[in-house]
């Protein structure tokens, strides 16, 4: 800073208040600081800004990068952060490194807050302790860490859409390819049964084991290829999961949706590309964002102690892969 101060002929506070975005220096006077500081090759040091404030304004966020959904979440954290005067800090949950390590470093960072997404089903007992040292928000999951805010899509509404949407259309033998364990895939299995139920449909209701991976969608479509008659459509347990799926149903000749309507969950950037033309469950990630970032704020500008719970309701994005059902033979 001092390098660029005498370079332009300034001092070292006019420098600071220009790379801080402050009032004060003129238009000009920004410009001559910052193409010094290019033509220098200087750069703020953040970690050394961190430590002079008394607060970071930081908010660390866990997240998993195998699923789009996440993905799209972490942009959104970022805009909405912006938004009301703090920044993010990233640290992915990755298999070399366990979920312990992870908010450690995101700790490390002087994080104030802390948000999770991509949370493992059972998550470490260290996060309770964590909990009570600093906000937790918890993104698209059932409560697991006590005192953690929870923000979450209600997935059973969303399932609930989907097979009303496909009844509507006619279609009566309507399978479900779940999500394993995780617990929002036993509320979206949950969600399915019901709905099947309440359409007159249970007798007919029938789920296969899957995953929130391609590959679980492909090997649920080879087994529905191996049976003699194919339902009229298919939910899936996300849209990775019905990728996989179409994948081998166009392989195998099999037409979508004249001969099978697809819906995937989430509403991902998958379902919006052109050679999938997914219809699918929404969950509108940036309005879940805005809602973590909410929780963060309250705790810690606001004073909010008690932990607290935001649900949205999940919409149905109509696409290419959904259609009147079949003619029975």
């Amino acid at each position: 800073m001092g390098d660029v101060a005498a370079h332009v002929g300034v001092s070292r506070q006019l420098v600071s208040l220009v790379m801080r975005g402050q009032a004060g220096p003129s238009d000009e006077t920004r410009r001559r600081v910052r193409e010094a500081a290019e033509e220098l090759g200087y750069r703020p040091h953040t970690a050394a800004q961190l430590l002079r404030r008394t607060r970071s304004r930081q908010i660390g966020v866990l997240f998993d990068m195998d699923q789009p959904h996440n993905v799209e979440l972490v942009e959104g954290l970022y805009a909405c952060a912006q938004d009301a005067g703090y920044g993010i800090a990233l640290s992915a949950d990755v298999p070399c490194r366990d979920e312990r390590q992870a908010i450690e470093e995101l700790l490390g960072l002087r994080s104030e807050a802390l948000i999770l997404t991509g949370l493992s089903s059972d998550p470490s007992p260290e996060l309770a302790r964590v909990a009570e040292q600093v906000p937790v928000v918890e993104m698209s999951r059932s409560a697991s860490v006590p005192g953690a805010d929870l923000v979450r899509t209600s997935e059973a509404p969303g399932m609930s859409r989907a097979i009303g949407y496909l009844a509507d259309l006619g279609h009566r033998d309507i399978v479900h390819v779940d999500g394993g364990a995780a617990r929002e895939a036993e509320e979206r299995r949950g969600g399915y049964r019901d709905a099947m139920r309440r359409h007159g449909l249970a007798d007919r209701a029938r789920e296969l084991p899957g995953a929130f991976t391609e590959e679980s969608g492909a090997r649920a479509a080879r087994e529905l290829l191996a049976r003699d008659t194919l339902p009229t459509a298919v939910v899936t347990a996300n849209d990775r999961c019905a990728r996989g799926l179409l994948d081998v149903f166009v392989r195998a000749g099999v037409r979508v949706p004249q001969d099978v309507s697809v819906i995937g969950y989430d509403d991902s950037r998958l379902a919006h590309l052109s050679f999938l033309d997914l219809t699918s469950v929404r969950q509108d990630s940036a309005q879940l964002a805005e809602l973590a970032v909410q929780a963060v704020t309250e705790r810690l500008d606001e004073g909010r102690a008690s932990a607290k719970e935001f649900v949205i309701t999940p919409t149905l994005t109509v696409r290419g892969t959904t259609g009147p059902a079949r003619a029975e033979p």
